[in-house]
């Protein structure tokens, strides 16, 4: 499993934006094959902050995910309104057993 984070801060200005665009996004990304889980948060601690986690099946299903014409979209309209970086970090997951 591949679990994806980010994040981006936003602006009193811009927060309803982001997170409208964000929205969509990861509603749209659940529909994709290989998606297990995607979703979008406000920071608890910082509420211009919003947090993105990401569960995909193997990384040939995040890799067409970032080949998707409307992720590249949305990526390109949040960076134009955000006010500083996007952040991402991708991680290569193997379940861990519970006894």
């Amino acid at each position: 499993m591949i679990i994806v984070t980010g994040g981006v801060t936003t602006t009193p200005d811009n927060h309803d934006a982001i997170l409208a665009l964000s929205l969509e996004h990861v509603k749209r990304s659940r529909t994709e094959p290989g998606c297990m889980a995607h979703n979008v948060h406000v920071d608890c601690e910082n509420q211009n902050r919003l947090v993105f986690l990401e569960y995909w099946l193997d990384a040939a299903a995040l890799k067409t995910h970032f080949a998707v014409p409307a992720s590249l979209d949305f990526v390109e309209n949040v960076r134009q309104l955000a006010s500083g970086t996007i952040e991402m970090a991708i991680f290569d997951s193997q379940p861990w057993p519970v006894s």
